[in-house]
């Protein structure tokens, strides 16, 4: 982070706690918006099939609709009372964070114990809940290599490590809450102490610090789950594979990850202030898309090719992910659903995608 930003992100603060308390309906709206926004976001990015339709209709109104595995609609109520829980938790300043609320928000969110299939469909085992994994987990690298996560054996002293660290780190305050967070994540998903759940747990914690200290909240939009992960990546190359180097990085060696999640806590600040001051709709949004597309964003097209931001950075996020939709196009840029449609009819016809299958469950072809 640059000090030039560190002062914008400050002063942004400023007037974002001089404002609290907001008056109710305003509060009521961030709040429900956020609620919807986070539980989507941070599901979907693991997998969950809802749609931000179904999404809504569920947490606001308690309906189902349309298709969808059973555990999707359950997992997603589960998330929101998992939200609600940290919620509560990061507000209490009396309770210091406890491994006994990580395993419990853990259990939370996913509903209780349940079967998965093994990656190579041998066989299913019981995940449970709650309690730190009894397996070795790890991921496949691109380049085909296997990066693994704490060991069973080692997971509970490394936790406790965590804990201990955060809380101690929390009242030095040598760290910034941005860099508190920040590291929190990566040596928590470096840990990766559950069968399951661990994205999500990262994310909620991360809200979990910055409501605590007096942060709006942020969510980090799965349409940019492909550089999310990235970052992370760059991280892991300069810390080490070994997870004790992970789960005890430095916030020097995180510093990419520390200027992701300032981007994120940037544009929040920046959007709650539009909010707050009363802008109309129209300039809210135009506001928002001047935030949202930058104006360099790197693309690969032929020379005879001329596109504008919004066509750049509508082509980028199809690059970054595959399996977006329309309508998280429109989120991610503020638009609405007909003019990105009529922006990505011109992507098509410059011949730069191509859509295959059906719009629900196809993906996009770059050509």
């Amino acid at each position: 982070m640059t000090s030039k930003q560190a002062k914008k992100i400050q002063k942004l603060l400023e007037f974002w706690k001089a404002s609290q308390p907001l008056n109710e309906r305003l509060q009521r709206n961030i709040d429900q918006s956020f609620m919807i926004d986070f539980n989507y976001n941070s599901n979907h990015m693991e997998g969950n099939t809802l749609t931000y339709g179904q999404t809504k209709m569920l947490l606001l109104f308690g309906k189902v609709e349309g298709k969808g595995l059973m555990q999707d609609f359950e997992e997603m109520k589960a998330h929101n009372v998992g939200l609600e829980m940290m919620k509560k938790e990061a507000l209490d300043k009396t309770r210091p964070l406890s491994e006994k609320f990580i395993r419990e928000l853990n259990r939370i969110i996913l509903v209780g114990d349940f079967y998965k299939l093994s990656h190579d469909g041998e066989y299913r085992y019981r995940i449970h809940t709650g309690v730190y994994k009894t397996r070795p987990n790890s991921v496949i690298t691109r380049s085909g290599e296997t990066f693994d996560y704490a060991s069973p054996e080692e997971t509970s002293a490394m936790m406790g490590d965590l804990v201990k660290w955060y809380n101690a780190c929390e009242k030095k305050k040598k760290l910034s809450v941005i860099e508190l967070a920040a590291l929190f994540h990566y040596r928590y998903i470096r840990i990766h102490p559950f069968e399951d759940g661990n994205g999500r747990i990262a994310r909620l914690l991360v809200n979990y610090i910055l409501l605590r200290h007096g942060y709006p909240m942020i969510v980090i939009p799965t349409s940019d789950r492909k550089n999310y992960l990235d970052v992370l990546g760059e991280c892991d190359k300069i810390t080490g594979t070994e997870p004790y180097k992970g789960a005890s990085a430095k916030i020097e060696q995180i510093a990419i990850f520390v200027d992701y999640i300032t981007g994120y806590i940037e544009r929040k600040l920046v959007f709650t202030r539009l909010i707050i001051t009363g802008k109309t709709r129209e300039s809210t949004e135009t506001n928002k898309k001047q935030q949202k597309i930058p104006s360099d964003v790197p693309v690969n097209v032929p020379v005879n090719v001329t596109l504008n931001d919004t066509e750049k950075y509508i082509l980028k996020l199809i690059s970054d992910n595959p399996n977006i939709t329309y309508d998280e196009i429109a989120r991610e840029i503020y638009m609405n659903r007909k003019t990105v449609q009529r922006n990505v009819e011109k992507l098509k016809k410059y011949k730069l995608i191509k859509r295959i299958g059906a719009d629900k469950n196809g993906y996009w072809k770059i050509n």
